[in-house]
Parts: C-alpha cells; sequence; structure tokens
C-alpha cells in the first residue's frame, strides 16, 4: 500500500499540532494476537523518535482494556481478524477507556462488513499488514494530526454506510431519535467514558437526575446495562464530545 493508494477522508485539528521544533512524542499501544508481530514491529519503530510503543496485548485478552487504561495511548493499532462480529464493541470500549486515543485498524484482512464496523465504532484508519513500516508510521502520524486513512477497496462501502446513517439521522428514524434531548447529552457523557457525577458536573444537574436520565436511556433504547447503551449509540453514530470523559 503506497501512500498514493490511502484515502484521505478528514483533515481537521490540523493546525493544532503544529509546533517549532520536535514533534510530540505519541503513546503507542500494539494490540494483535500475534506476538513475534508485536514484538517485531516495536523493534522497527524503536528508531522512530515520535512514536513510542507504550505497551502491546492481545486482540482477544480478556485484559486488553486494563492495559489500555493504564498505558495512557496517544494512538491505538489493533488487528480485529479475530475478532468477528464483536469488531465494534471492542473498538468502542477502547475508545470509551481511552476517549483521547486514534484507533488505527492494522490487519491481514480486507472485510468491508468490518471495516464499516470499524468505521462506525471510531476507527480512524484501516491500514493492511502488507504496508510497509514507513507507511504505517505515515498513517500513524497522520490520524494523530486529525487525518483518516482507507484503502480505495474499502472507502467506497464505508461511506456508503456512513451516508446511510446520516440519511437516517436526517429522516429522524435512527434508534437514537427516541431520546429527548438532555437524555443524548447523558448518553454522550456515557460515550465519553465518564461517571454518573462527572456527567452531572458538566451538565449542571444533579447525580439523581443523571440516573434517572440513564434509566429512561435504558428502557427506550431496549437494553440493560450502560456498556449496551454505549453499543447501541456507536453503531448509530454517536460520537463523544472532544475532550470529554476520564
Amino acid at each position: 500500500m503506497s501512500p498514493r493508494n490511502l484515502v484521505r477522508l478528514a483533515e481537521d485539528n490540523v493546525a493544532g499540532t503544529q509546533h517549532s521544533g520536535r514533534m510530540p512524542i505519541r503513546r503507542l499501544l500494539l494490540v494483535d494476537d500475534h506476538q513475534m508481530l508485536t514484538e517485531a514491529l516495536s523493534d522497527r519503530l524503536a528508531a522512530v523518535d515520535d512514536i513510542w510503543v507504550a505497551g502491546r496485548c492481545g486482540s482477544s485478552d480478556p485484559a486488553l482494556l486494563d492495559v489500555a487504561r493504564r498505558v495512557r495511548p496517544d494512538v491505538i493499532t489493533i488487528e480485529v481478524m479475530q475478532l468477528g462480529s464483536a469488531v465494534g464493541d471492542v473498538l468502542g470500549g477502547l475508545l470509551t477507556t481511552c476517549p483521547g486515543a486514534r484507533v488505527v485498524v492494522l490487519s491481514a484482512e480486507r472485510d468491508a462488513d468490518n471495516a464499516v464496523l470499524a468505521a462506525r465504532a471510531g476507527a480512524a484508519a484501516w491500514v493492511p499488514k502488507d504496508s510497509s513500516a514507513d507507511e504505517l508510521v505515515a498513517v500513524l502520524r497522520g490520524v494523530c494530526a486529525g487525518d483518516a486513512w482507507y484503502p480505495p477497496d474499502l472507502l467506497g462501502p464505508v461511506l456508503r454506510a456512513l451516508r446511510s446513517d446520516i440519511r437516517r439521522a436526517e429522516d429522524r428514524t435512527g434508534p437514537l431519535d427516541v431520546l429527548s434531548r438532555r437524555e443524548r447529552d447523558v448518553l454522550t457523557g456515557m460515550l465519553a467514558g465518564s461517571t454518573a457525577r462527572q456527567i452531572a458536573d458538566e451538565l449542571t444537574i444533579s447525580v439523581d437526575t443523571v440516573r434517572t436520565h440513564t434509566k429512561s436511556i435504558l428502557g427506550k433504547l431496549g437494553v440493560h446495562s450502560r456498556l449496551e447503551a454505549v453499543r447501541v449509540a456507536r453503531a448509530a453514530g454517536l460520537r463523544p464530545e472532544v475532550g470529554g470523559g476520564a
């Protein structure tokens, strides 16, 4: 995959990354069940001044979110091939745990359905594993600057799905349209990983009111937990506010 074959989807917040002098060091979490690959990639990235491999973990490791919470990465690469239909849940969990991080799928597969799930969950990029290390580094730097990258053969299905999501939102036929404005605000806080107290402080309401809204959200969405509500919200395209969560 040459840089010419990567399609740039977005350019936002670039100005905020411009500065003089040395590039900031980005903390990277490598997530892949293939340990030899993550070790080899760690060795290769050790020569890159502005990227530090701060941790490694398996894609299917039950301790993944704990590792992510401890590492506090700026960017995460993850292989999704072993995740099946849980792609959205795992990526959503990572972004809820690390709301400021950018997720890059680094995968041996080129499955359009999984690419759509990843994009809906908030993955900023999808990089094939046959890419060179230099190409991966270019994408990692790009997503940290606010860019997003998908290969051309996956870009079409991703854009069609996202356009369909937009149409549903405009027609108010999406799953979140049953919620009131305040309930959506509370759900957005949940997406950012905020506690009930943090949501209450942000919205200037009481914790009891947040709990009342949360109960109403679960009932209206037909789910039984905050985690399930967050899954529905991510699948519907809701995103946490920039800088939200703790």
